[in-house]
């Protein structure tokens, strides 16, 4: 465990107006409220909070910050009050501890509403000071370090869910790259520790082979770039065996398959230098098509910036190369925290939550009332995915995720934008509002005062802005005229349970639960690992309907939704047609 002093002089390494007494003031502090408990490994609990302390030093962040990572444990698990905090370290400090406190009080529940619940109050604390989140990471980050001495198994495949569902992407958004790598593998080696074992094992025998012909070919860039009056630091980059999972489930291609495991990072002194990096290698390599991303000018969702692309490069070896600044290179380490200076005072430049659009929509989500599950549903989904960007009339660029449409695009605009649309055109064509929408496309949505938000948009989304927004719509339409839901609508859920003891009664719970009344029950197929039951549904409310898709879509099980035939209920089907694609 780091101490005290050691502490202080990490930090003044990079930050010369630390208060050092206020900092040692906490240290002891924490010792003091934490001195009679231990962690489930048998260790003194004080280590845990110096350990997150520690990790925000990496980060180089302000002492405030470094202070609640101190502190961030005693106002949940110790008799200290937040008046105590802010007494003893001020409002600042106090307020922050209390965000992280207020989303630590639900971790330990399993429930889906309590994991919904638990992400509001992340989302909704991170929105009012963005080191709430920071230290909430470092946290996260010790304790899964450390998850291997947590007795309880059913908690830690939990934890590893939860954190590769939900803190890994908030990491990536804040463009922490080096954290979300480790936490997406500290998880990964929980859920999937085999299929991890064997990946390291062929990365072990990649770069035993390769360790000379990276040497080698480092020392060709760099002199071939010298020729060109470049002058760059090139190092290597090794992939995380999750990476590398990912990229084999995506590409469906084996282990041995996978070549560009290790790549090369180019870091030179300007953007100046990017390009013509760029360009004395394409001069002298042949290019691997599909290989070229260029995120300098048009940057990630998370103010990611880098040249990549990849060549036949010497001695005919596939190679990928990574091309950036040096302040692009430390914003890839550090995401957020790299914007914030030590120049003039011990503060922070001031960031708002507002210049991050993805956290921005999901504020408005919630703020819109929609149910917890649905954002927690979607937010999962919106933050694995790759980006595409688009531009207005007026050439502003739109972020959406991939597989977007010109829905999500409207609502991305604005919410009244989407409520009204009609049409659009791509490009200058006309095109349907369920078009897949392409990088670099310039959108124009038609609008009408008249218009409404059509419910089988619902499965032509990708964000969950749009979705929330249209369920929104409809919720306040409910409410205006009773009518809306009185009605009783059939459906039918095909659904692949677990060969397994009680798994047919927690769906038909899950049904009840959320007030649908099963008419009828058919065993559809069977074999060793799967039973297709098929569930005739009446439902009463196209909320609780929603709700129930939700669920079973957070439960990770196949289905389909099968439209009835009748032709009375032709309007029904139309509604519900949203919920097909799984």
């Amino acid at each position: 465990m780091i101490n005290n002093n050691e502490l202080i002089d990490q930090i003044k390494s990079y930050n010369k107006f630390l208060n050092s007494e206020s900092l040692s003031k906490a240290y002891k502090f924490a010792l003091e409220a934490h001195q009679n408990q231990k962690r489930e490994e048998g260790v003194p609990y004080i280590i845990h909070p110096v350990a997150v302390a520690k990790i925000l030093t990496e980060l180089k962040l302000d002492s405030a910050t470094i202070t609640t990572g101190l502190l961030h444990d005693t106002i949940e698990d110790t008799n200290v009050t937040y008046e105590t905090v802010k007494k003893e370290f001020g409002e600042e400090v106090a307020n922050l501890v209390e965000g992280v406190t207020k989303i630590s009080a639900l971790e330990d529940k399993a429930s889906a509403e309590s994991k919904a619940e638990n992400f509001r109050k992340l989302i909704l604390a991170t929105s009012k000071d963005i080191r709430v989140l920071l230290v909430k990471l470092a946290d996260r980050l010790h304790n899964m370090r450390t998850i291997q001495f947590v007795k309880d198994k059913e908690k830690i495949i939990r934890k590893a869910k939860e954190t590769m569902e939900i803190y890994a992407p908030l990491a990536d958004r804040m463009g922490m790259n080096r954290i979300r790598d480790e936490l997406e593998d500290l998880s990964f080696s929980v859920l999937n520790k085999p299929a991890r074992d064997l990946i390291l094992e062929r990365l072990n025998f990649i770069k035993n082979n390769k360790d000379d012909t990276f040497k080698s070919i480092s020392i060709e860039l760099i002199n071939l770039l010298k020729q060109n009056g470049i002058s760059a630091t090139i190092t290597g980059r090794e992939k995380t065996p999750f990476s590398i999972w990912r990229k084999i489930q995506n590409k469906k291609i084996s282990l041995k398959q996978l070549t560009d495991i290790i790549g090369f990072r180019v870091i030179v002194k300007n953007i100046e230098d990017c390009y013509k990096t760029l360009g004395i290698f394409h001069s002298k390599f042949s290019t691997i098509p599909g290989k070229f991303k260029d995120y300098i000018s048009t940057p990630k969702i998370n103010k990611y910036k880098s040249i990549h692309t990849a060549v036949i490069g010497p001695k005919k070896n596939r190679i990928e190369i990574q091309i950036r600044t040096h302040e692009m290179n430390e914003y890839a380490q550090r995401g957020i925290a790299s914007h914030w200076k030590y120049k003039s005072s011990e503060k922070f430049s001031e960031l708002s939550w507002k210049e991050y659009d993805w956290l921005r929509d999901l504020v408005e989500i919630i703020e819109a009332g929609i149910s917890p599950e649905h954002y927690y549903e979607f937010t999962k989904l919106q933050m694995f995915q790759e980006n595409v960007f688009c531009f207005t009339p007026k050439g502003s660029v739109i972020k959406l995720p991939k597989n977007a449409t010109p829905i999500d695009f409207a609502y991305a605009v604005h919410t009244k934008i989407g409520d009204s649309a009609i049409g659009c055109t791509i490009n200058g064509s006309t095109a349907t509002l369920q078009t897949i929408l392409k990088n670099g496309d310039l959108v124009n949505i038609e609008t009408s005062k008249n218009a409404s938000p059509s419910l089988h948009w619902l499965s032509s989304s990708a964000t969950g802005k749009a979705r929330s927004s249209i369920r929104k719509y409809w919720q306040d339409k409910s409410t205006e005229d009773p009518k809306v839901t009185e009605k009783n609508y059939s459906s039918t859920i095909e659904v692949d349970l677990p060969h397994k003891p009680g798994a047919l009664g927690q769906i038909s719970s899950l049904i009840g639960l959320n007030k649908g009344n099963i008419i009828n029950i058919e065993m559809l197929k069977r074999n060793k690992e799967f039973l297709t039951f098929s569930f005739d549904l009446q439902i009463k409310d196209l909320k609780n309907f929603s709700n129930l898709i939700s669920q079973i879509k957070q439960s990770n099980l196949r289905f389909k939704i099968i439209r009835h035939k009748q032709k009375k209920n032709a309007f029904i089907r139309r509604i519900f047609e949203n919920f097909k694609r799984n």
